[in-house]
């Protein structure tokens, strides 16, 4: 677990410098593969929780009123 965890900050922060270096984040996100918005969501949450907030983010929970019916979805 922890080597994916690895990656994935590794990816974030890479993400991160990247834009740094280039000067510019539209330009490094088209690299990576990554929406703007992504972008601005890790750098809010690494300037906010350092390093190790890239890798702490809880997903929402689902909203369960949305689905169907039990007996209609296995039907």
């Amino acid at each position: 677990m922890l080597n994916s965890n690895e990656r994935i900050i590794k990816h974030k922060v890479g993400l991160l410098n990247l834009a740094e270096e280039l000067g510019n984040v539209s330009k490094a996100c088209k690299m990576m593969g990554v929406s703007r918005d992504t972008f601005y969501r890790y750098k809010e949450a690494a300037n906010e929780g350092g390093v190790e907030a890239l890798l702490y983010k809880d997903r929402r929970v689902p909203n369960v009123r949305n689905r169907v019916d039990p007996t209609v979805e296995f039907a």
